[in-house]
């Protein structure tokens, strides 16, 4: 009787141990595409290294894409999805109108991905590959980006507007709790913060900041105000430097403006406001290694955020339409 209850223990084990490897077989690794797209890295790299060239600001916006995409139901693809007659995609929710942009770009790799190896490489992968590769043309660090996601077949405008993605205007609670909700620590947080090291904002991000604010650098304030009349709808659009010093360099330099009181946005203030993070500001300003390691772990992370592996989803032919 005994050995038969032990016989039937080991079967079960044996059932979940088939049932734990099948499981693993589906999510994302390193070398997902090693055989069937060995050339995709070096691909990707060379479309965002030539839109890099041309214009800086783009290594920064396709990161941001890859940001916003996760945060939406995770790592899907779905930002990259227009609207059609049946559904309103995520481009014109309140954190991406007018806002988000790399969608050509994005394009472009897509093509030259497809004529190297058709209806392999998803749409998801190609943006967790172009944010990677964005950094690195900046000289940002490297991260081990881990693959084999696949892309939604539709889209939400609800839960782009939901506030899964913290809006400028957010206290440090905020930020901890949005980052939380998706799996990532504070600690997390306050490193993917750091991508504010390059790019830049629109006025309408940091009007009230520069005018009504009082933890600001008061000659700081006032040289962004000179690109940023006060009334709504003058100059909504015209842009500032997320970082003063260096916006076009992946480095630390995002932390030491937060010390100075420097944070173009008030998310950005919060991170050192006399809050539960400022020594880790602190620690980033001291110690540019430790921000870099701790970005790229953080980024790994944020990649592993829901994404749809094995038969969920597609592999789209077009990052802008569903499979038909």
């Amino acid at each position: 009787m005994a050995s038969s209850v032990i016989m039937i223990s080991f079967a079960l084990l044996a059932c979940t141990l088939l049932l734990m490897s099948g499981t693993s077989s589906a999510q994302l690794t390193p070398n997902f595409y090693s055989k069937s797209c060995p050339k995709v890295f070096e691909v990707v790299g060379s479309v965002v290294h030539d839109a890099v060239a041309k214009e800086k600001r783009m290594g920064a916006s396709l990161l941001r894409l890859h940001f916003h995409d996760c945060f939406v139901n995770g790592c899907d693809g779905s930002i990259l999805l227009d609207d059609t007659s049946s559904f309103t995609g995520e481009k014109t929710a309140r954190p991406n109108n007018n806002s988000v942009r790399g969608f050509n770009v994005v394009d472009d790799i897509k093509k030259k991905v497809e004529g190297v190896c058709p209806g392999v490489v998803s749409c998801a992968d190609i943006l967790a590959i172009s944010a990677l590769e964005s950094v690195l043309v900046l000289g940002g660090p490297k991260w081990t980006v881990k693959l084999g996601r696949r892309d939604s077949k539709s889209a939400s405008f609800s839960a782009a507007n939901s506030g899964v993605i913290p809006p400028p205007t957010s206290t440090l609670s905020n930020l901890i709790n949005r980052f939380q909700a998706v799996g990532l620590s504070a600690k997390d947080m306050v490193a993917l913060s750091g991508s504010h090291t390059i790019g830049q904002a629109r006025c309408t991000s940091f009007r009230n900041r520069v005018y009504n604010e009082t933890n600001i650098d008061a000659t700081f304030a006032k040289s962004r105000r000179s690109n940023c009349p006060r009334p709504t709808g003058s100059g909504d659009n015209n842009l500032a430097p997320l970082d003063v010093k260096s916006p076009t360099y992946f480095d630390n330099s995002y932390y030491n403006n937060l010390i100075s009181q420097k944070g173009l946005l008030r998310s950005d203030q919060q991170l050192h406001n006399g809050g539960s993070t400022d020594s880790l500001v602190e620690q980033y300003t001291k110690n540019p290694r430790s921000f870099f390691e701790d970005f790229a772990a953080a980024m790994v992370k944020m990649g592993d955020i829901r994404p749809l592996t094995g038969s969920k989803g597609e592999i789209r032919k077009n990052c802008r339409v569903a499979n038909s």
